[in-house]
């Protein structure tokens, strides 16, 4: 849901209705709590900044794909493996933010997203995942295993 009104909001500010840009303004104010915004680092669609940058953008749109391969596939995993997974996946991210911070490269907006892909998808996966396993503990009065 949160992918598409990220998508939505530019729309509903070109729409130029005083009630769709108050929405879109608040999707703004709310994603900009925890993302830059940084025009030369966000995607734009007609003309119109996404309220969060590329990179941000690749994770929640990963996010969104990994919750739902895990809600129609969740297997259990031990913690440690959910760790391993979780610290290969953020390399490439991580990789990118520490060589754009240097100053050693300077990624598109694509390459930010791209980079993003692994870590939002697998944390999505562990999270539901763990979710699930929650649940049928309590169902079956098993402990967790995630």
């Amino acid at each position: 849901m949160w992918v598409a009104v990220i998508l939505a909001a530019p729309y509903a500010i070109a729409a130029r209705s005083p009630i769709l840009v108050t929405l879109a303004s608040m999707v703004y104010q709310g994603a900009g709590l925890i993302c830059h915004q940084r025009p030369e680092r966000s995607f734009h669609i007609g003309g119109v900044q996404l309220a969060v940058c590329g990179r941000c953008f690749g994770l929640y749109v990963s996010g969104a794909l990994g919750a739902a391969a895990a809600w129609l596939g969740a297997r259990r995993r031990s913690i440690g493996r959910a760790r391993l997974a979780l610290l290969i996946v953020s390399i490439p991210t991580a990789l990118t933010v520490s060589l754009e911070f240097i100053g050693i490269i300077h990624p598109t907006n694509v390459v930010r997203a791209v980079s993003a892909l692994p870590l939002g998808a697998t944390a999505a996966w562990i999270f539901v995942t763990s979710l699930r396993a929650d649940a049928e503990a309590r169902r079956t009065g098993g402990a967790h295993a995630l």
